[in-house]
């Protein structure tokens, strides 16, 4: 027995989020984490170090991510709450985006949002864009509609190829080098 594919290829799934996230701890040393399940240096006194790892760390994410084009927008799941002042309806295509605020300096958010909520998201960035869903495609190619004949206009044109076509002769004109006419031998200019 076969049963058919409950999810149609229209259905909307939650957009992703991966936040990372650089704390600091009372000793004055730091460590950073992620909501992935993705292996994190040790605690460090290196706060500049940490926080390169933890931008790369958020670049790498937004690299290996596909953004998916039935992705809903994640921004719409929190409620719009990166850009509360700007009420929007979510629509458009799906983006990828980079959020980080570099006067804070220790959070970085990468997420699935639609291209109205985008440019509202203060210290976004767009990384990618989804890729338009494949069109099945069509059964057969468009079948070529073979030229017209061609009317016999050998009445109509005085051209060689038509007056050799019809049995006629071709009418031949002679050519001039220029378009001047020639003058006759002897006779000068007056």
């Amino acid at each position: 027995m076969t049963t058919a594919n409950s999810e149609s290829p229209t259905a909307r799934i939650p957009g992703r989020d991966w936040t990372v996230r650089l704390t600091g701890h009372i000793d004055r040393s730091a460590t950073v984490t992620c909501t992935a399940a993705c292996r994190m240096p040790a605690r460090s006194r290196d706060l500049a170090a940490l926080r390169r790892f933890a931008a790369q760390h958020a670049a790498a994410h937004a690299k290996v991510a596909t953004v998916r084009p039935n992705a809903a927008c994640h921004c719409r799941s929190q409620r719009c709450d990166a850009h509360p002042a700007d009420k929007v309806h979510c629509a458009g295509a799906v983006v990828m985006v980079l959020r980080h605020d570099p006067s804070v300096g220790q959070v970085w958010i990468v997420e699935e949002v639609c291209e109205s909520c985008a440019p509202l998201i203060p210290h976004a960035r767009v990384l990618a864009r989804a890729n338009a869903p494949a069109r099945p495609a069509a059964a057969k190619p468009a079948a070529q509609v073979p030229a017209p004949a061609r009317a016999d206009v050998t009445g109509l044109f005085s051209s060689a190829g038509a007056a050799a076509d019809s049995g006629r002769a071709a009418v031949k004109r002679p050519r001039s080098g220029s378009g001047r006419p020639r003058r006759r031998p002897g006779q000068g200019s007056r």
